[in-house]
């Protein structure tokens, strides 16, 4: 996903002019190096280099959760000599990065969550990819384009440039063709305060004054109109957290990271392959050459805690069904006149009119909850999984049935519920020196319901505040004909009720390159980083308005047919929400031996994304390395600081 923001150097206005109308001349003069004095990458946590590099004894891991931050954990450990466990709850490791196989159009393809952007300052990132060798995985977008809906603004064209603040800010400005309507005065105190507040980035003193307030009401009075309309709004959902529900602390830690305090330019990579093709499998490959073993369709049933640790983890692999039974109340969301709904959230159950018998409506995928059609099948709103109305599976990717429970008793608007399958076998036990749960937010609270035992209520209580961000979409479309296009092979879309990107694959993908030569075809996908459930509650909402403005957007498709699509929508990505900072828990936790990793995790420098969660994996990895005497890994990350601090 791309950010607002860019650098070139061609112009019909000069720099001394720039200076001046935005008044950032005395900026220059003060920031301690020139145009072409790169400023260099901070370094996080680095260790005195006479400590060992790898274990000298045998030590045990093990990572909950398969996607970047528990991939970067595994890895990092996994270089040392410890020995690692990694439970993945999907049949597909990646998470949010995960591919998985689809038939679209008569042939086979692998489908993903959506474009992925690789920015130069994911220092921590690439430093893996360059451990793998495998920078032959990824090519240069070369620039990207920001289209704005409606005639106000003109398309914004941004190019490769190593320009660093403030520089930036002027390059930027002599490339917009919107310049003149950004809005800003300076002489004005709301102007004033805003350019301070984004340019002098102190982290524990930008959440003191920012965490408590929303990026919608931050900009509701006197902030400069075209600014947020041409930057700010683009930017803040391409975090996947809507404006409304968006702290301004963490805002401004995005555009610290992005922008301001990036040295590096905003180009940016992305995949040849898809996404577990291009990255997910090498790291996973790399961890079980090296000791390491991955574990998928792997559900964690029981945590046993004992004097403030952790002493085990039971699971079981392909199958969570329990033989202990357990009560559910009626859920009062769920109307259905042949359908009685038990149960909430990720746990809910469906109970025919007359049956003794009910189907969770958990999909045997990655966890989702299903819903039912109109044609009495139910859909998962993931991955696009289908279901029978008895719970057979019908469509991938789903590799089994949903579960069936036998109804054992009845008490007012409750059931008590038993899994039907008697034979279930017994959960797997397995015992380590330390625990990392690099799970989702969903994941980690379910986790956490898991435990038994003495467990930490400050540990209890940081984990259930933690909030999920409003859902995203990806809806990608098979065509029979190709389209001109004169804007990039990805580009961000502002100002349109759903769309908020769309991606040429069959000009960056290789399996879609192939398939377009042969066919003539198009595969082109919208996303959708943060929509209103209420808005678009079903999945025929979602559809009927991607294929509408995708049309708005390509006219020509119009005349096209439509081969195939497949819709992508999740609910699980992390929540920066106001008043969410100083609750949040670090890598280090209260229970012993249990680590957290993941991009909800609070972070001691600035980073975001993809490069979030892989530098909270090797924040982990890190905190066990030097509680055994070892070098920890140095993490990098742009200025921790602005420089125009007040």
């Amino acid at each position: 996903m791309s950010l607002p923001f860019s650098l070139p150097e061609s112009t019909t206005i000069s720099r001394r002019t720039l200076l001046k109308v935005f008044g950032v001349g005395a900026i220059a003069g003060v920031t301690g190096y020139s145009r072409f004095s790169k400023p260099q990458p901070a370094v996080f946590q680095q260790d005195n280099l006479s400590l060992p590099q790898t274990l000298t004894e045998s030590k045990s891991v093990v990572v909950v959760g398969g996607g970047l931050a528990g991939l970067a954990c595994a890895y990092e450990l996994s270089r040392r000599g410890f020995v690692v466990t990694l439970l993945e709850k999907s049949p597909q490791l990646g998470g949010k990065i995960a591919s998985w196989q689809i038939e679209a159009a008569g042939e086979t393809f692998r489908m993903e969550h959506g474009f992925h952007g690789f920015f130069p300052q994911y220092y921590n990132l690439n430093s893996i990819v360059n451990e793998l060798e495998i920078n032959e995985h990824f090519q240069s977008l070369n620039f990207y384009a920001v289209i704005y809906r409606g005639d106000q603004y003109k398309p914004e064209i941004f190019r490769p440039s190593h320009s660093a603040f403030p520089w930036n800010i002027i390059d930027l400005a002599i490339a917009s063709p919107n310049r003149f309507q950004w809005g800003i005065n300076l002489t004005k105190i709301k102007h004033l305060q805003v350019f301070q507040a984004i340019t002098g980035f102190e982290r524990e003193k930008n959440y003191r004054r920012f965490d408590d307030i929303s990026v919608a009401d931050w900009v509701a009075s006197e902030f400069p109109q075209g600014l947020y309309d041409l930057y700010f709004l683009p930017f803040a959902k391409s975090s996947l957290n809507a404006p409304d529900m968006m702290s301004v602390g963490e805002l401004m830690q995005f555009f610290h990271f992005y922008f301001f305090g990036n040295p590096e330019g905003l180009a940016f990579n992305g995949t040849k392959d898809d996404m577990g093709t291009s990255l997910v499998q090498p790291i996973a490959q790399w961890i079980q050459q090296h000791q390491g073993n991955i574990v998928t369709d792997a559900t964690v049933s029981d945590i046993l805690t004992e004097n403030g640790k952790i002493n085990a983890i039971k699971y079981y692999v392909g199958s969570n069904h329990s033989n202990v039974p357990f009560w559910v109340q009626r859920n009062s969301v769920i109307a259905d006149e042949k359908t009685a709904y038990f149960g909430a959230a990720d746990e809910v159950f469906a109970v025919a009119s007359g049956s003794e018998e009910a189907i969770s409506l958990t999909c045997t995928h990655q966890g989702c909850t299903v819903k039912k059609a109109a044609d009495g099948k139910f859909h998962c709103p993931c991955h696009g999984a289908v279901f029978s109305a008895d719970g057979k599976v019908l469509k991938g990717p789903a590799q089994r049935d949903l579960q069936k429970l036998r109804v054992v008793d009845k008490k007012d608007e409750e059931l008590q519920l038993v899994a039907v399958n008697a034979d279930t076998p017994a959960p797997q036990t397995i015992t380590a020196d330390y625990y990392v749960f690099a799970t989702d937010v969903p994941g980690v609270k379910q986790l956490f319901k898991q435990m038994s035992g003495d467990v930490d209520q400050t540990v209890r209580s940081q984990v259930e505040k933690l909030s999920i961000a409003d859902p995203f979409a990806v809806c990608r479309f098979w065509f029979d004909r190709d389209f001109e296009w004169s804007q990039s092979n990805f580009t961000s879309l502002s100002g349109y009720e759903l769309t908020d990107s769309i991606t040429l694959y069959h000009r960056i993908q290789q399996q879609f390159i192939d398939w377009s030569k042969r066919t003539g075809g198009s595969v082109v996908e919208l996303h959708a980083y943060c929509y209103k459930e209420k808005q678009f509650p079903t999945q025929e909402a979602l559809l009927t308005t991607f294929e509408n403005e995708l049309y708005e957007i390509v006219p020509e498709l119009k005349q096209a047919q439509i081969l195939h699509r497949e819709l992508v929508n999740q609910h699980n990505f992390s929540g920066y929400p106001p008043h969410s900072y100083a609750d949040r828990p670090e890598s280090s936790t209260d229970i012993a031996n249990l680590l957290f990793a993941g991009d909800w995790v609070k972070m001691p420098f600035p980073c975001g994304l993809m490069e979030r969660a892989v530098s909270s994996g090797l924040l982990a990895a890190n905190e066990i390395l030097h509680r055994e005497g070892l070098q920890r890994r140095s993490l990098l990350s742009v200025n921790p600081e602005g420089l125009l601090q007040i």
